[in-house]
């Protein structure tokens, strides 16, 4: 396998949802920087504008929202329209609990009892149905082409089962049993399905300001990137159904080390 620094993705057509801020931009920047074509898909217009405005290459903005079907072929369509095919898709899009209410769970927590089943439906259609409708629309043009990556960004097991979290934690748990399921499917097919977290506590919006924590002890989103761009890459032809930790991968190291340092089965080995 190459060293990750050598690694070009000239000719690989990449959707990355939530592709305009946050852990999305980073791997954005980082998959456009190799030589990807991108589609930078996000909810809102003025992130979009700005992600164009600062990410150089062969890049487009799609506005959409993953809970929706038709917006979601919408998204497929775009990436064939204007890059010819469809080869990585990165299911990053998500919200957190400081949309049900300002603060995370050190801050203003939300307890499950608070919840009511409008939220729980909203947070299971971005983090669930989306990525599923996303997977089943690209999936035709990767088994034809004889080549796919599907990425699930989700989260760390802590943040999944830590209580005054829900329904987050939980949608990113079924998000994983998800796709550790489909890579069983694809095992065989030239596409390939993996998780990447970014390790912690990332240093995005998600992740309110608070007295008692420095930012400096956050991941920084750029971590995101190197190992995306291999899952992006043929060297990673052969890792299916993995689980990815960017902040213990580390660039300077070969693919072969980073896989040993940084990867895992998808989910937990115990019953």
């Amino acid at each position: 396998m190459a060293e990750t620094q050598s690694r070009t993705l000239d000719g690989t057509s990449v959707i990355v949802t939530g592709g305009a801020r946050g852990l999305g931009l980073a791997m954005t920047e980082a998959l456009a920087a190799a030589g990807a074509s991108v589609v930078i898909v996000d909810i809102d217009e003025e992130p979009i504008a700005e992600a164009l405005g600062a990410v150089g290459g062969n890049v487009i903005g799609h506005r959409a929202d993953v809970s929706n079907e038709q917006e979601v072929n919408g998204i497929v369509e775009a990436a064939l329209t204007h890059f010819g095919s469809i080869d990585v898709l990165i299911n990053n899009a998500g919200i957190s609990m400081s949309a049900i209410r300002e603060g995370d769970r050190y801050v203003n927590p939300v307890y499950f009892w608070e919840l009511d089943a409008e939220w729980l439906q909203r947070f299971f259609a971005v983090h669930v149905m989306g990525p599923f409708m996303l997977t089943m629309a690209a999936l035709p043009h990767m088994r034809t082409q004889e080549f796919g990556r599907i990425v699930n960004v989700t989260t760390s097991l802590s943040t999944m089962l830590s209580g005054t979290n829900q329904p987050y934690g939980m949608m990113k748990a079924a998000s994983e049993a998800l796709c550790s399921s489909i890579s069983k499917d694809l095992a065989g097919s030239k596409v390939t399905a993996n998780i990447l977290i970014p390790g912690g506590a990332a240093d995005t919006r998600f992740v309110p300001d608070t007295p008692t924590r420095s930012r400096d002890v956050l991941v920084k989103p750029a971590v995101m990137g190197p190992p995306a761009v291999f899952l992006a890459s043929h060297d990673a032809d052969e890792v299916n159904g993995r689980r990815l930790i960017a902040k213990a991968w580390d660039p300077a190291n070969s693919d072969d080390e980073n896989l040993i340092a940084a990867t895992a089965p998808i989910g937990w080995p115990s019953e």
